[in-house]
């Protein structure tokens, strides 16, 4: 009991920290183009308490976290959301520009976050190959401190990966609104209606009901397999530590 109480502690804290700064982030991007709204709604703030929202955050997660170890025994998706923080883009010079802005910064803080994590994560005494073998290494030696680091990175690279998806209302949708000719990021920003239900349906729900029928069918899945080896190698070696590559790696 002891023991599952603290590795989900150790899971949770980084989720909270990662979740809390990428909202944050949103605030400070839009202050520094000129919107106030988010400091005038107390929402440029590190504490947790301030980006809860009620169904997203608590009831959400909650629910499908009970459901899960009633139904199958196990955990095989949690999806949630923070209280979105207010932004007022007619006060940006180029609103749909400065949303996209706005939008990168909450992925980027994630990302920023990782590197940070990978800087504080303990060297391995032996050398490895792969990224898996390396991140064994180092919790085999440090399990806490090591557990505490490799959740802090991968939930902060996972936050800021599935955010990119170029659905609105997720951050990639809205860089994508900012980035597309007019007339077409008029029509996908129109998909924010309906976004989060697609992104439940795609990325969680269908791959789960498929999966009871022998049909593997996951995209997200199969793209943080590709991804998530290499992008860790990279931030691993940004942050001074050696990991010899290994081919068609998969880490989840």
């Amino acid at each position: 009991m002891i023991a599952l109480v603290t590795q989900l502690a150790l899971a949770v804290v980084p989720a909270i920290l990662a979740i809390t700064l990428h909202e944050a982030a949103h605030g400070y991007a839009a202050l520094a183009m000129g919107d106030d709204s988010a400091k005038q709604a107390g929402r440029l703030s590190l504490n947790p308490l301030r980006h809860v929202d009620r169904f997203g955050t608590i009831i959400l997660p909650g629910f499908l976290l009970i459901l899960q170890l009633l139904t199958i025994g196990r955990v095989e998706f949690m999806f949630g959301w923070a209280k979105p923080v207010p932004v007022a883009a007619w006060k940006f010079r180029d609103p749909r520009r400065g949303m996209a802005v706005v939008a990168a910064a909450g992925p980027a803080m994630n990302f920023a976050l990782a590197w940070i994590g990978a800087l504080l994560l303990p060297h391995p005494a032996v050398q490895v190959a792969g990224v898996g073998a390396y991140l064994d290494a180092i919790l085999a030696a440090h399990p806490i401190v090591g557990m505490f680091l490799f959740y802090f990175i991968l939930t902060n690279l996972v936050l800021g990966l599935f955010n990119l998806i170029p659905i609105p209302p997720l951050d990639g949708g809205r860089i994508a609104v900012g980035l597309l000719p007019l007339e077409l990021a008029r029509s996908w920003a129109r998909v924010e209606r309906a976004g989060i239900v697609i992104v439940l349906l795609v990325v969680f729900l269908l791959p789960t009901l498929l999966r009871q029928f022998g049909i593997a069918f996951d995209p997200f899945h199969a793209a943080l397999n590709s991804v998530l080896p290499w992008a860790l190698r990279w931030l691993l070696w940004l942050s001074g530590h050696s990991v010899v590559a290994v081919a068609h790696e998969q880490f989840l």
